[in-house]
């Protein structure tokens, strides 16, 4: 999983290169046009483009995380959903399903209090380490990162005999 996710994110960081090589020689071009198209209206989405511009890369990029992990919150709080949330968002060695929860998981919390201190540090440092890394090395390290600390509980669970499920990374 992990050198799929560095070769993804190498592609990726070269698609996302090469477009933006492109974009920059078309609007250089396209100058013209900007005066005269239409300038876009409404007070909110000025709003949300002035906060989503100041925003850092690294910021952008936490942001969709972020938004990730609370949409994995409150499916957790579906009632309906509960068995598909622990089948799939839960990582157990004892499961049916072994792969797909060692991914899912990392996006799950059960407490809104251990989601907020991990998001709130995941926040914290992610405009320095995806300025070292890029953002798409980035995501590829934290994806990495939930799928290994979920093997890794994977062998202590089966080390200790204790089979219950467990959420996160």
């Amino acid at each position: 999983f992990t050198g799929s996710a560095f070769g993804s994110a190498a592609i990726w960081q070269y698609e996302s290169l090469k477009s933006r090589v492109q974009t920059y020689f078309e609007e250089a071009r396209a100058d013209w046009m900007d005066k005269m198209r239409p300038q876009k209206r409404g007070d909110f989405r000025k709003q949300v483009n002035s906060w989503w511009n100041n925003l850092t890369e690294g910021q952008r990029t936490v942001t969709g995380i972020i938004a990730a992990n609370v949409f994995v919150f409150c499916l957790w709080r579906v009632p309906g959903m509960r068995r598909i949330m622990f089948t799939y968002f839960t990582s157990n060695p004892s499961s049916r399903a072994l792969c797909s929860p060692m991914l899912l998981s990392t996006f799950s919390h059960f407490s809104l209090f251990h989601m907020a201190a991990n998001m709130y540090v995941l926040w914290s440092f992610s405009s320095s380490i995806v300025s070292l890394l890029g953002c798409e090395q980035f995501i590829a390290v934290y994806l990495s990162a939930g799928v290994i600390s979920t093997f890794v509980s994977y062998v202590a669970k089966m080390a200790t005999g204790r089979f219950e499920p467990s959420l996160g990374a």
